[in-house]
């Protein structure tokens, strides 16, 4: 039986050397309410309405609820969504704003890269088993410790909706053993005898999750009746870090007929995001 502790939360008031320091030691960092409620609520009803009706948003508490058939990333209703989703210009250009870009920052030290590949989660009711088993994004992604995955909670997120949980410490031990697992990803990474307490914690609209590229994280399940758990997040490395060519790619490209650039970039209205990283220094 796992033991849970709560996040350790920190604030910018701490200082760059305190949060890198306890950024290296836990292996992650969270924050509360960074991002401004009214930009969550506005991504929200922009990913919400991409659901095609599959998804709304509940008039009485403002979460997202299931209207239509549970589903998974993957799965044939998900196939439908998501190229929606991916084509949204203000879902990509929300990595790139200053309260996020200002994280990162301080994370790094340095200027950083914001990896093209921009991640929506939708967690529906129904499919308790198929949520992201635990798993290290080093594996992954094929990335270096300069690497660390940020995470956006767009709305409250409880223990009953699917939270992300993490190991703290497991990045230091270098990348894991892996084998093929149900669930978002199809594979687990190893975890260890002793490592018997995740952290965990409910979270509000705006909150952020830092989380270095060896550090363990999972999905709890979502074991609502009709509330939908959605969240967005990207990658990101100090600026001119080794990155694996596959990170360029659309998430879900590799898999989704006719997922690519140039259909997600038809319709924007600006050049500045389009193909920004084509011209990036380190690609293997």
């Amino acid at each position: 039986m796992s033991d849970i502790e709560p996040f350790v939360i920190s604030s910018l008031e701490e200082g760059q050397a305190e949060l890198q320091a306890r950024f290296q030691e836990l292996g992650y960092l969270f924050f509360k309410r960074h991002v401004a409620k009214e930009a969550c609520e506005k991504m929200l009803a922009d990913l919400v309405a991409q659901t095609d009706g599959q998804v709304s948003l509940d008039s009485a508490t403002g979460l997202p609820a299931l209207e239509g058939r549970p589903f998974v990333e993957a799965d044939p209703d998900w196939d439908v969504i998501y190229p929606r989703i991916q084509s949204l210009e203000e879902f990509h250009a929300f990595f790139h704003t200053e309260p996020m870009l200002e994280l990162m920052r301080l994370v790094s030290g340095s200027e950083v890269f914001v990896y093209p590949m921009k991640m929506a989660r939708i967690s529906t009711p129904g499919k308790i088993g198929h949520e992201t088993p635990p798993h290290q994004d080093a594996y992954s992604h094929h990335a270096g410790p300069t690497m660390a995955g940020i995470w956006v909670a767009l709305h409250e997120i409880d223990a009953s909706m699917g939270r992300v949980k993490v190991l703290p410490g497991s990045h230091k031990g270098g990348v894991r053993k892996v084998f093929s697992a149900e669930g978002v990803g199809g594979v687990q990474c190893e975890i260890y005898p002793d490592e018997t307490c995740w952290h965990v914690a409910d979270s509000d609209p705006g909150d952020v999750l830092i989380f270095h590229s060896g550090t363990v994280h999972r999905a709890e399940p979502n074991t609502t009746e009709r509330t939908v758990r959605m969240s967005v997040d990207t990658r990101f490395c100090d600026y001119g870090a080794p990155v694996f060519s596959t990170n360029l790619e659309p998430h879900h490209g590799w898999r989704i007929d006719g997922l690519d650039w140039e259909f997600i970039y038809r319709d924007w209205q600006a050049k500045q995001l389009q193909y920004y990283w084509s011209d990036y220094p380190a690609l293997f």
